[in-house]
């Protein structure tokens, strides 16, 4: 959808120009500001995102991908994806008046939320969005009552039947919330039916940091009989959608790859091609996690001695650990400490010399709670009030999760994108300039940190309307 996107959104870097080198000038001018204090902010690398999002297609050519807005909202994040062509799958209204404001159309809108309020789903209702996802009786009743599209004998509205998974095995299990087991499918399919709703298709979500990617595989299995219940009552499905749980970082236990490969076994068994079936997925944490760089500041910091009799540092003084507070915590942008069990690892701003001595250290949010605590265990030098904390993959569930400190802010986001990485999105840089021994070389597309990743470069793919 070109236009979404303008030079004015973000900072043009050139080749060479690392978002370090950035993030270098942008805590210097954070430490020297004397009108505004700036205790964090974020770089986002919107070159990474696109280079996720060639990858996706060159691993799975057969899924059209929706992003999960509620996974990061910010407003560079979305409009690149919009300018690449992909759908969005949102959870309330919020969501929907956020993706629309920016130009995306209702035909590439799923309301994906299989609980919804009612004044959110007249919301849909009045601004063109029909296609939603239901998992029991109620809220299909729910739906029916309040979507106009959902009366008459010219149905307008397409309902999607969420089904639960076997997420046993994933670091967050959705399943324990959403999804209607294989048993009660057909009930629910009747109950659609009696109604004169068209269930159009499937979806499910296996959860994040699932480590078995032959869940996918399963859950392709069971849709698939889902599938043949709703022809068998009358409903013409043809969506199915793979829902999330893709790992946005490398390094992770199971590989993008990996997993893509499962998918398209199955699909291939399941869903062959040329079968009529329109296959989504919606990503979140794929796209947005490593493109995000968090900067922190020190804010206090506090020494205490440790009681162990005889032990003595280097220098004579007795042992201590330190602890240091920084301007946001597990309550707000760290809160993947809390709900993904991690413990985030720093990178220092200022590089030590190898001759300083490390202490004993721990990092706390700016919340006066003794839970605030973002990492210990960690072996760092002598840092000051005024340092700055790096962090990186802090693109995930983050942005615009403000600490709960009095009178915090949002944190303020710096978008940063390649030349070469505007062009392609632009448009610009086409395979076909490639001589014929370049054919399957790779162009870099990020901004520095990932300058050694690359990606080959396939047809540029813009979804079609949903509907």
């Amino acid at each position: 959808m070109a236009g979404c996107l303008s030079e004015a959104d973000f900072v043009m870097v050139e080749e060479g120009f690392s978002t370090r080198d950035l993030l270098e000038q942008l805590t210097l001018g954070a430490s020297q500001a004397t009108t505004e204090e700036v205790a964090a902010f974020f770089v986002a690398d919107l070159g990474a995102v696109v280079r996720k999002h060639f990858c996706f297609l060159k691993c799975l050519p057969r899924v059209r991908p929706f992003y999960a807005v509620k996974c990061n909202n910010s407003p560079g994040v979305l409009k690149v994806l919009a300018e690449l062509g992909l759908g969005f799958s949102c959870a309330n209204k919020a969501e929907m008046e956020l993706v629309q404001h920016i130009g995306v159309p209702a035909s590439k809108i799923i309301y994906g939320n299989p609980c919804k309020q009612i004044a959110h789903i007249k919301y849909a209702a009045k601004h063109g969005v029909r296609l939603l996802s239901f998992d029991n009786e109620m809220e299909l009743a729910k739906v029916v009552k309040s979507h106009p599209s959902a009366k008459g004998a010219a149905c307008l509205l397409r309902m999607i039947l969420c089904i639960a998974t076997d997420d046993s095995h994933s670091r967050s299990r959705l399943s324990l919330k959403f999804g209607v087991s294989l048993k009660s499918c057909r009930q629910l399919l009747e109950d659609a039916k009696r109604n004169h709703v068209e269930v159009v298709g499937v979806s499910f979500h296996i959860g994040s940091g699932c480590p078995d990617p032959q869940a996918y595989a399963q859950s392709i299995a069971d849709a698939r009989l889902v599938f043949e219940m709703g022809a068998e009552l009358g409903h013409r499905m043809h969506i199915l959608d793979l829902g999330g749980g893709f790992p946005g970082v490398e390094g992770a236990k199971v590989r993008f790859e990996e997993i893509s490969s499962v998918i398209s076994s199955a699909l291939d068994l399941y869903f062959p091609e040329g079968c009529g079936v329109d296959i989504l997925a919606k990503l979140g944490r794929y796209y947005v996690t490593s493109a995000f760089t968090l900067a922190v500041s020190i804010i206090a910091k506090k020494e205490v001695l440790l009681e162990q009799p005889g032990r003595e540092e280097e220098n004579g003084s007795a042992p201590k650990t330190i602890l240091y507070r920084l301007g946001e915590g597990e309550y707000g942008i760290f809160n993947s400490v809390l709900f993904d069990n991690t413990c985030p690892t720093p990178i220092l701003q200022k590089k030590p010399s190898t001759e300083q001595p490390l202490y004993s250290s721990s990092l706390w949010g700016p919340v006066i709670d003794g839970c605030d605590c973002i990492a210990e265990g960690l072996w760092l030098p002598q840092l000051h009030v005024g340092d700055w904390l790096v962090f990186e993959n802090m693109g995930a569930y983050t942005v615009g999760m403000g600490s709960l400190l009095g009178g915090a802010q949002t944190c303020r986001i710096t978008y940063a994108m390649s030349r070469v990485a505007w062009e392609v999105l632009r448009g610009q840089l086409l395979p076909a300039e490639q001589d014929e021994d370049a054919e399957g070389t790779c162009r870099p597309l990020s901004c520095g940190w990932e300058i050694t990743d690359t990606l080959c470069m396939g047809p540029v793919f813009t979804p079609a309307s949903i509907m």
